[in-house]
């Protein structure tokens, strides 16, 4: 394994005079990180990871304690995944974490999105405040991570955001309109948000339906999600073209979760198959890109 020799003020804890000399070994050092990933689909992706992938794996929570208790279990299984507090929601927690993982490794080479959040069909919380706290941990904090972890993607990285067949579903529901751009090879990061917020508008006003909205608000998040990873993929093949980067999104199935159903036919493990086989997809591999995947299977959008 190569090394690189850092001088810094006092990253390792050993000082001489005012700068210190560490010799540092893990720039060369694989790393994958999972959001919301101390429970449920999330840990399942990590117990997948540590056994296929050469490299550090994170778990990250909001919750430290959490997230601890969630290494002890993969430990107990004789795996070694790492802890590192984020939450997608708190911009300054994504910029730590950022400078910490480019600072240990310079870069991340997977990434996948999957912290995320619902209601319950039967929670009577008021339409428009679900749609809020959805879009803004589903859409807003993943669109957040990519726009801090993007940039430090290594050559060869995969990065996979976890959507639902609901994006396809409620995408059915649009208005003409709304589809059209959804589904347009020109649509920019900056219109697209611009329609997650008028979305969040015409939802608190209750009158998403008659503006061309399904009347599901995690459907839209989950719309949000595909799309970016779309505008992603085209993006990066643009602006870095040898660097064999591939995003994507993907439906983990119906997942027996603290989210959905005890009734869901996917254990966790199950679920976490595709996410894992996107992260993994061998060197050098050219497709999927920006496309939205189940099973296995691209799907049409």
């Amino acid at each position: 394994m190569s090394s690189n020799l850092i001088i810094s003020g006092s990253t390792c804890g050993f000082t001489h005079s005012c700068l210190s000399l560490c010799l540092c070994t893990d720039m060369s050092t694989k790393v994958a990180v999972v959001t919301g990933s101390n429970k449920g689909i999330g840990l399942a992706i990590v117990r997948a990871l540590c056994k296929q992938f050469d490299g550090d794996v994170y778990i990250t929570a909001r919750d430290v304690g959490r997230g601890e208790e969630a290494v002890k279990t993969l430990n107990s299984e004789g795996l070694k995944p790492k802890f590192h507090q984020l939450d997608i929601n708190d911009l300054n927690s994504i910029k730590t974490a950022a400078a910490f993982f480019k600072g240990k490794y310079g870069g991340v080479d997977i990434l996948i999105n999957n912290a995320g959040t619902a209601f319950k069909a039967s929670d009577p919380t008021p339409f428009g405040v679900q749609a809020e706290v959805i879009l803004t941990t589903n859409f807003f904090g993943t669109r957040d991570m990519s726009t801090h972890f993007l940039p430090m993607i290594r050559a060869g990285g995969r990065v996979v955001n976890i959507s639902s067949m609901l994006s396809v579903t409620g995408l059915k529901q649009c208005s003409p309109e709304l589809q059209q751009r959804f589904r347009s090879e020109d649509i920019t990061e900056d219109e697209l948000v611009g329609l997650m917020r008028r979305f969040l508008d015409d939802a608190k006003k209750g009158e998403h339906k008659q503006h061309g909205w399904p009347d599901m608000a995690y459907s839209v998040s989950k719309i949000g999600v595909t799309v970016l990873s779309m505008i992603h993929a085209r993006r990066l093949s643009k602006e870095r073209p040898n660097d064999g980067i591939l995003v994507n999104a993907c439906c983990p199935g119906w997942v027996r979760t603290d989210l959905t159903s005890p009734d869901a036919p996917k254990s966790p493990e199950e679920g976490a198959i595709t996410p894992v086989y996107l992260a993994l997809l061998p060197p050098r591999t050219k497709e999927p890109q920006g496309k939205f995947l189940s099973d296995k299977e691209v799907q049409p959008w």
